[in-house]
């Protein structure tokens, strides 16, 4: 088991929460998948400190840093963070299948019916539909975090090649952001001098 002062509860929270079951702890990542549409961090908390008080806010802190820290879904590792606390690798397994479940249950229900109506002009335009929403939301946080860090014309310059050599010319991407990356912390270094 994981042992870090700031993943140890407190003897007046161990009090109010009892003994943390199997059964409990399954259930519990049952609804923190079912409730995690477009990330599960509020979720998580949720249930694991609001509904079920099984570990303080602050373990959640702790246990959330150091899942986001380790390689991997960060957190995918926060449950097993706060499943190894109780019960091991057996709470482990069950957090885990129990956090997984619903999500690839309603995938597999979600492919199946596309599977089956996907010949449809309807859902054909839905699908198109919801790729262009996709893009755009993806576009809009683009523009978001360009406002927030672009602060000078070197930034800029670095955008503008990224988006030219990828987006127009087609390169290669892992090639591209690795030249440029090296480029950039160049010029930053020189810059800095």
């Amino acid at each position: 088991m994981i042992n870090s002062p700031n993943l140890q509860s407190s003897t007046t929270h161990l009090k109010r929460m009892g003994e943390v079951s199997l059964w409990n702890l399954f259930s519990g990542y049952i609804l923190v998948g079912l409730f995690g549409f477009g990330g599960i961090s509020a979720s998580m908390y949720y249930i694991a400190v609001d509904k079920r008080a099984w570990i303080t806010p602050e373990e959640y802190t702790a246990a959330l840093s150091l899942g986001q820290v380790l390689p991997g879904p960060g957190l995918m590792n926060t449950c097993i963070i706060v499943a190894d606390k109780f019960h091991g690798l057996k709470g482990v397994f069950l957090a885990l299948m129990g956090l997984l479940l619903c999500p690839i249950l309603i995938l597999l229900a979600l492919v199946t019916v596309y599977d089956h109506y996907s010949q449809l002009p309807e859902v054909q335009h839905a699908t198109y539909a919801a790729a262009a929403a996709s893009v755009g939301l993806i576009f809009g946080m683009g523009l978001k975090l360009a406002r927030a860090i672009i602060k000078s014309k070197t930034a800029f310059f670095f955008m503008a090649s990224a988006f030219i050599a990828i987006g127009i010319f087609k390169w290669p991407l892992f090639e591209t952001i690795l030249a440029l990356a090296a480029l950039s912390i160049a010029v930053g270094y020189l810059e800095r001098e």
